[in-house]
């Protein structure tokens, strides 16, 4: 894996915590190194590192992080893993899981739905109104 940019998070004291859950949510992903202070570990195989630098900083969701999802099985799978054990489900494909990192679990075929004229008004209008997306009421509308 060659990922010259990826993504730090910063917890208080739950780097490992998080990687250890995380690393359970997603397919292909391993923890790669562990050192107390920091964690590195990949997620379907993108590297991501993990620092316990204390109670400075908190997550919001200015930075989130989006997964496209080919069905709605990954979709259900993804959204109830991370919304397991004290997440928070949002609108339209977001959710913060237990650590407060933000996420969008969105269907690959709304770029398609949203780009057909004639369907793309009343798509958007049934996406408005889900939390976790519903692809067969996506493609319904």
């Amino acid at each position: 894996m060659t990922n010259k940019i990826y993504p730090c998070l910063w917890f208080d004291g739950q780097a490992q915590a998080a990687a250890k859950f995380y690393c359970t949510i997603f397919k292909n992903s391993k923890i790669t190194a562990d050192n107390q202070m920091v964690v590195t570990f990949e997620l379907d195989g993108k590297k991501f590192m993990g620092l316990n630098g204390g109670p400075n900083f908190k997550f919001n969701e200015a930075v989130s992080f989006v997964v496209d999802c080919e069905t709605q099985e990954e979709i259900d799978r993804l959204w109830n893993g991370l919304t397991e054990d004290g997440g928070q489900e949002s609108n339209c494909g977001w959710l913060k899981d237990k650590f407060g990192v933000s996420w969008q679990i969105v269907p690959t075929v709304l770029p398609k739905l949203l780009s057909d004229p004639s369907r793309s008004q009343k798509v958007m209008e049934v996406y408005m109104g889900m939390k976790k997306f519903d692809i067969k009421a996506l493609e319904n509308a």
